[in-house]
């Protein structure tokens, strides 16, 4: 076996089937969006080159950079949102009354589709028998906000249902990284005189650092590049407040069959995403951490 593993042509020839279908599913497709996003092309007919049209035509376009800025704020919510779920965390991790009932209650918007998470808000956002505003009119508020149709609290709005549908993903994650922190640590700790949030803060919290830190990268790119729950409820609208990057890349494309300029959409989206990653990467890390 050593022999084998020594051996580069060998090592070579047991990676290429992944390489190939690494290069199939995910390179080459990025290639051909890069190069469509050089055409204009309505997905039938005959492709015109037309060069850099589409990339200049992308940030001249004041939709496209709208859906930039609302792509970044859900992205900054989502990274906020993190510290949520690392507190419910804690207090899952901890030998408290009621955590059971917990751990079973965070898991539900894990076994939900988008759509159907989309569908249950659109019901309780609803401006006259939704629950939000039927419990706002029992409170005595004549005249509850239209939740999904003002353009200023639209996206604030969206935000709500994808906090809790990404709950239990990172509540998990949390969860699995607590319960992995030595228990003689915490004795130690609590010996010494520390109180449980002193506990948490200054010994739990630290462990997991580095798990916090890809949380952090997972929230950012996933905002970035989020589409489903937000096309399903509002479409992007009302007038562009609650578009983002990949909802307006999915218009252009499918909705006005303008394939080139969605692919160039598409392409900014990828390169926004990696700069992104990079920089948080590089926020993020420590002399402990791995650089690359």
């Amino acid at each position: 076996m050593n022999k084998v593993m020594s051996n580069k042509w060998m090592i070579a020839l047991y990676v290429l089937p992944s390489l190939m279908l690494v290069a199939i599913l995910i390179f080459i497709p990025l290639v051909l969006t890069g190069y469509y996003g050089l055409t204009e092309w309505n997905g039938a007919g005959v492709m015109k080159f037309v060069g850099l049209e589409n990339y200049a035509h992308a940030l001249q376009d004041e939709q496209f950079r709208e859906s930039v800025v609302h792509s970044f704020l859900l992205a900054l919510f989502s990274t906020l949102s993190l510290g949520i779920y690392l507190v419910v965390s804690l207090i899952l991790a901890s030998k408290i009354k009621g955590t059971n009932l917990l751990r079973k209650i965070y898991l539900i918007p894990m076994l939900l589709s988008s759509v159907a998470i989309a569908q249950l808000w659109l019901k309780v956002y609803h401006p006259t028998n939704g629950m939000l505003n039927s419990l706002l009119n029992l409170l005595g508020v004549d005249h509850p906000p239209e939740w999904l149709a003002n353009p200023d609290i639209v996206l604030y709005a969206i935000f709500i249902p994808i906090l809790w549908q990404y709950a239990g993903f990172y509540i998990l994650i949390y969860y699995a990284a607590l319960k992995n922190v030595p228990e003689e640590l915490i004795e130690a700790a609590r010996i010494d005189g520390a109180t449980p949030l002193q506990i948490a803060l200054k010994v739990k919290v630290p462990l997991i650092s580095g798990i916090i830190k890809v949380t952090v990268v997972l929230a950012i790119v996933g905002s970035l590049k989020y589409f489903d729950l937000i096309y399903v409820m509002t479409g992007g609208g009302p007038n562009g407040a609650s578009e983002v990057m990949a909802s307006y890349m999915y218009k252009e494309a499918f909705g006005s069959y303008h394939f080139g300029y969605g692919s160039a959409i598409a392409f900014y989206l990828l390169i926004i995403t990696l700069i992104m990653t990079y920089f948080t990467r590089k926020l993020t890390a420590s002399k402990d951490d791995v650089q690359y």
